[in-house]
C-alpha cells in the first residue's frame, strides 16, 4: 500500500507541475525512483493514475470540510474556516493542486473523472441552510450563494496559482467570503428592516 501511495504523490506532483498531457508514466516512475513496470503493476496507464489523484483530491477536500466541522463553528464562521483551509491546501498540498489542474484540463483526458466540487458546494449550502436554524442572519437563496462561492473560491485559486504561485491565495479567499457573504447579509438586514 505504500508503494501505491509513493506512485500517487508522486504523479500528484508531476501533474501539478507540468500539467496532464505532458506527463508520462516514466516521469511518474522517475518521481518516485521505481520502474515504469512497478507504477503500471499499480495503475493500468496514465488515465488510471489522473483518476486516482482527482479522486485523492476529493477524498482530501471531504476531510477537510468534517475537521472543519469538528471545531463546533457557527455555520457562516464554518464556511469561512472551510474556504480558508481549502486556501491553505491549494498553496501547500500536491494533490490538491493536481487535482485542480486536473479538473481545468479533464477535457484532455480519456477517463471519467468526478463530477467537479459538487460535495463540496453541497456541503457549503448545507452549512448556510443552517445559519437561520441557528439563529444567525439568513441568507437569501444559500444554494445560489453556495454555487457563487465555490466558483469564485477555484477560480480565485487558479488566478492565484498563475500570477502568484498562490502565495496570495489566503487573501483572495479572505476576500470573497468578507465580499459575497457580506452582501448576502446586507441584503438580508435591509430587508428586514423594511418590513
Amino acid at each position: 500500500m505504500r508503494t501505491r501511495a509513493q506512485i500517487l504523490h508522486a504523479a500528484a506532483e508531476a501533474f501539478a507541475t507540468k500539467g496532464y498531457p505532458s506527463v508520462t508514466v516514466l516521469d511518474v516512475a522517475d518521481l518516485t525512483g521505481m520502474t515504469k513496470g512497478a507504477v503500471y503493476f499499480h495503475f493500468a496507464n496514465k488515465e488510471a493514475l489522473a483518476t486516482a489523484v482527482a479522486e485523492e483530491f476529493y477524498r482530501k477536500l471531504g476531510r477537510l470540510s468534517d475537521s472543519v466541522a469538528e471545531r463546533g463553528l457557527e455555520p457562516v464562521p464554518r464556511v469561512i474556516a472551510f474556504f480558508t483551509e481549502t486556501a491553505l491546501a491549494f498553496r501547500d498540498d500536491v494533490v490538491i493542486q493536481a487535482g485542480a489542474r486536473l479538473q481545468i484540463e479533464r477535457s484532455l483526458i480519456d477517463s471519467a473523472l468526478p463530477p467537479p466540487y459538487r460535495d463540496y458546494t453541497d456541503t457549503v449550502s448545507r452549512w448556510l441552510r443552517e445559519a437561520e436554524d441557528d439563529g444567525e442572519p439568513a441568507i437569501d437563496s444559500p444554494d445560489a450563494v453556495a454555487r457563487v462561492l465555490v466558483a469564485a473560491l477555484f477560480g480565485a485559486q487558479h488566478i492565484s496559482w498563475v500570477l502568484t504561485d498562490r502565495t496570495d491565495i489566503t487573501d483572495r479567499v479572505d476576500e470573497i467570503a468578507r465580499v459575497v457573504l457580506g452582501t448576502c447579509r446586507a441584503g438580508t438586514d435591509r430587508g428586514r428592516q423594511r418590513v
